[in-house]
């Protein structure tokens, strides 16, 4: 049963790109443009019942709406959509309110039309825009599209050939190459064979190298601030990768800050650095026409690659959800000698683990129509005290374990002293004993 001012917020909620407004009678194809408007998009809410104009005309029964549930079920998969009825006291019917999450596979009305949400609108999508959005949802790869040059030249490459040597030696690698896909029927290279064994694959795939800029500001990327012309990387992925991470690492190296003790280095976890930089060349989406970007400034270092997030991955389960957007590639580069990759996801977790144990701000990740851009900032986080404080605020009491854990502090002793002076500044009391023993706020403290 919804308050009042949950209804009325409904009634009066702008339509954006995140929710819809539906009449009862509305037809069910035109409601399936909306759903997989939200499924193909950002997900969204979708309420049936409520008009334009704010008043509420609900269904008789739950019954009356099953077709429009029906619907739901047709254009989105299990799992990735929610139905729930509200009802009001001095309102009559239920309206039905569907949340649709943005889904793995594509989305297609019940006309077999693809759309996408963009406003208050689901606009329709075809050619190059419908392609693209295939690519997002992992339909196709751009990986395995045929490219037209000589299947020598990534043959008998020296990528290819050292490779041979070293990895598998029982094999020629044009052989090799064909076991792998990389050659296809049409016997053109593929993307992904171009992209991981040849020595200049930019030759063919323009703007599939990465940019680094360095900026001396804390601020925005002008065009004053950028110190010397940008560099560009290129040359095989294994090889690009490794140079990048390097190079960044070079330039981060010699950037200065003030402290209280003077002037020091910056200092990044290396291993944050190569994740987030081999996720952003591995997983970009190569069908865009442009460079990888890495911008350093003098306290963060952004990383933009082309493309969206795939498929259901969005910036807030990045860290638990995997799904390879060029899924060959992965694979075997992951075969190469000292490969720069994890498991799918797994370098995102280190370097989120690598900043927390510097105690540095976590990496933030967003999201834009066609691009990600990760941001690393060379900031401290909360001290260990305040993150104890707000946990027990939030929680009601914390112990020694759950305080190594929120603070990403090791060591017993380091967070017994903390708690020690959190009782003596009597911001904390201590309850109970040995492994019971738990610290809470004063009484006076609490709500």
């Amino acid at each position: 049963m919804l308050s009042d001012r949950e209804r009325d917020g409904l009634a009066k909620r702008d339509e954006d790109n995140f929710f819809d407004r539906k009449s009862r009678r509305i037809q069910p194809a035109k409601l399936s443009r909306t759903l997989a408007a939200f499924g193909n998009t950002d997900g969204g809410e979708l309420v049936v019942g409520i008009e334009d104009d704010g008043t509420w005309d609900g269904f008789a029964s739950v019954e009356a709406a099953n077709d429009l549930i029906n619907v739901a079920a047709t254009v989105v998969a299990p799992g990735y959509y929610e139905v729930d009825f509200l009802s009001h006291a001095n309102e009559s019917g239920v309206a039905l309110l569907i949340t649709v999450r943005r889904t793995p596979a594509l989305c297609v009305s019940t006309t077999s039309d693809v759309y996408v949400r963009r406003g208050a609108a689901s606009v329709l999508v075809r050619g190059e825009e419908l392609e693209s959005l295939k690519r997002v949802k992992g339909v196709v790869s751009f990986e395995n599209q045929g490219l037209v040059f000589p299947v020598s030249e990534i043959s008998n490459s020296e990528v290819s050939i050292e490779f041979c040597l070293s990895m598998v030696p029982t094999l020629e690698p044009e052989r090799f190459l064909r076991k792998q896909g990389l050659i296809n029927s049409e016997e053109r290279p593929t993307v992904a064979g171009a992209l991981l064994f040849h020595d200049e694959p930019q030759i063919h795939i323009p703007k599939a190298g990465v940019k680094i800029y360095r900026y001396k500001t804390d601020g925005v990327a002008e065009r004053k601030y950028l110190d010397a012309v940008p560099e560009t990387i290129e040359g095989s992925l294994y090889s690009q990768i490794f140079a990048t991470v390097a190079r960044t690492v070079e330039i981060v190296d010699a950037i200065p800050i003030m402290t209280g003790a003077g002037m020091k280095q910056i200092h990044y976890p290396p291993e944050a650095l190569h994740e987030i930089l081999t996720n952003a060349v591995l997983h970009r989406d190569y069908g865009i026409n442009d460079d990888v970007h890495v911008r350093i400034f003098d306290n963060r270092v952004e990383v933009e690659s082309p493309g969206r997030l795939p498929a259901h991955v969005t910036p807030k389960n990045i860290l638990n959800e995997r799904f390879a957007r060029n899924g060959t590639i992965v694979r075997l580069i992951n075969r190469f000698p000292n490969p720069p990759n994890m498991d799918v996801g797994e370098g995102l977790n280190t370097a989120f683990e690598a900043m927390a144990a510097l105690r540095l701000q976590q990496p933030e990740i967003t999201e834009s129509a066609d691009r990600v851009l990760v941001i690393i900032r060379h900031e401290p986080l909360a001290s260990p005290a305040q993150m104890i404080m707000e946990y027990v605020r939030e929680h009601g009491s914390i112990d020694n374990s759950i305080a190594r854990r929120v603070t990403g502090i090791e060591q017993e002793r380091t967070i017994r002293r903390y708690f020690e002076e959190l009782v003596s500044s009597k911001e904390l009391v201590r309850t109970g004993v040995a492994r019971g023993t738990r610290y809470r706020l004063p009484e006076t403290l609490r709500d």
